[in-house]
């Protein structure tokens, strides 16, 4: 969330609980911190943009650590961003870099945001000043390019190398430019191609926890689907209702990957993904999805997908899962010798076993031109890295062979978590229903 306050009633604001003294503004860092809480923020930027009393600037450092201590205990993980804005001494000037003026809000917090009309200088300077809080400068990228800025549009990239080259954080702001600017004209691939611009700098949150599931699903579309059908034509806008997506970049040698609105298996969009597989070559991959956890000893995996092309018949899809090096690792038992590079191929299942019928339902239910699979595969010791998907030949060719294929789910489960009973659930109360 952001706490703003501006002009003449942002300074009497901050004037009665700053300068109100501990009482005043501990309660409203409890207030925030329950608000942060509540509604599941990340945390808290403070942006103060209005000059301050010499009292109220005083009590400022007291007020973030307060603040930060209160939202750590409330949200795990959670953080307090200071904006490069108000000085030490209560003058309202920004500085586009950390240093002795603001450097006292830095140390009070979690982390500062700067200003957005810095200069490479100023990153070496905040890096210098910051030490081994380097990560905590969020350096200021504006990507409408107000200002005398680097980069900006689709060169933000050229603002991000240079962040990166010092070791800084770096804070992407109005990145609703592709639309605001652009227009909805070619809104997605528009999208796809600013963020697979930064992507380089921009390493990807590994997924650390089971169960893995997605329908790929952007939370907005042109039509409803449930279960490959479309149940309800019209355009829908719902965050709440948003999928895992997979990694950047859009184009991975002789594949791409894109969002497709106009059929998915649930939701309101699938994955689409377009390649040829080469001349001479077997098959073609991407990477789905970074995994970080250690391997169950045995995992399900099912997967939906529609195949189209001049001869789908002859391609086969499957899932193919990764694991990080080490000696330790095995597919079965101990006895069975470690796969190159990692590499394993889940055993095809052509029916759940019976215990898990019910569970894993989607191994019988493709329609609609949906093909379902239900994969199982077994490891000891192993810590799992990548989730991809192969498209290959089912024979050698000499010609190359293109593919349109849409991914409509992906479920990667726990067999333990699966076969354990479910927790009795007791006390549950609703509110606010609404029923259609």
């Amino acid at each position: 969330g952001t706490f703003i306050t501006e002009w003449t009633d942002g300074e009497k604001l901050c004037e009665a609980f700053l300068a109100g003294g501990e009482d005043a503004y501990g309660a409203v860092a409890e207030q925030l911190a329950r608000i942060a809480q509540h509604y599941r923020f990340d945390g808290w930027l403070i942006n103060i943009e209005n000059t301050l009393s010499e009292v109220a600037v005083g009590n400022l450092p007291l007020f973030l650590r307060d603040l930060t201590a209160r939202v750590h205990s409330a949200v795990p993980g959670g953080l307090v961003i200071w904006y490069d804005s108000v000085l030490r001494d209560g003058t309202l000037r920004w500085q586009n870099e950390l240093n002795d003026g603001n450097r006292i809000f830095f140390d009070a917090c979690d982390g500062l945001f700067t200003n957005y009309n810095w200069k490479e200088e100023q990153l070496e300077r905040s890096q210098r000043l910051a030490g081994p809080r380097q990560n905590d400068v969020y350096v200021g990228v504006d990507v409408f390019g107000r200002g005398d800025v680097i980069g900006g549009g689709f060169d933000t990239d050229k603002a991000l190398r240079l962040i990166r080259q010092f070791g800084l954080s770096a804070a992407i702001f109005a990145p609703g430019w592709v639309y605001e600017h652009l227009g909805k004209e070619d809104f997605l691939q528009n999208e796809n191609r600013f963020w697979s611009l930064l992507a380089p700098y921009l390493p990807p949150h590994s997924i650390c926890t089971l169960p893995l599931t997605t329908s790929f699903s952007l939370g907005m579309g042109t039509s409803t689907f449930l279960d490959g059908k479309d149940e309800e034509s019209g355009p829908w806008y719902d965050l709440s209702a948003q999928d895992i997506q997979p990694l950047y970049p859009e184009k991975q040698g002789t594949l791409t990957t894109s969002c497709c609105l106009q059929d998915a298996w649930c939701g309101g969009s699938s994955l689409q993904l377009q390649g040829t597989i080469p001349p001479g070559e077997e098959l073609v991959g991407v990477r789905l999805f970074s995994l970080q956890m250690p391997a169950p000893p045995k995992l399900f995996l099912t997967l939906l997908y529609k195949l189209e092309g001049p001869q789908p018949d002859e391609l086969t899809v499957a899932l193919e899962v990764t694991t990080w090096d080490s000696e330790m690792c095995y597919e079965g038992n101990p006895t069975s010798l470690p796969e190159p590079n990692g590499r394993y191929h889940p055993r095809f299942l052509p029916a759940p076993p019976p215990s898990l019928a019910k569970l894993l339902a989607a191994c019988h239910r493709g329609s609609h031109g949906w093909t379902s699979r239900c994969y199982e595969l077994e490891l000891q010791d192993c810590s799992l890295r990548d989730l991809s998907l192969i498209v290959s030949r089912q024979q050698p060719s000499p010609q190359e062979t293109s593919f349109t294929c849409l991914l409509g789910e992906v479920r990667v489960l726990d067999m333990a978590s699966l076969a354990a009973s479910p927790p009795q659930v007791y006390g549950v109360m609703a509110s606010q229903l609404w029923w259609q």
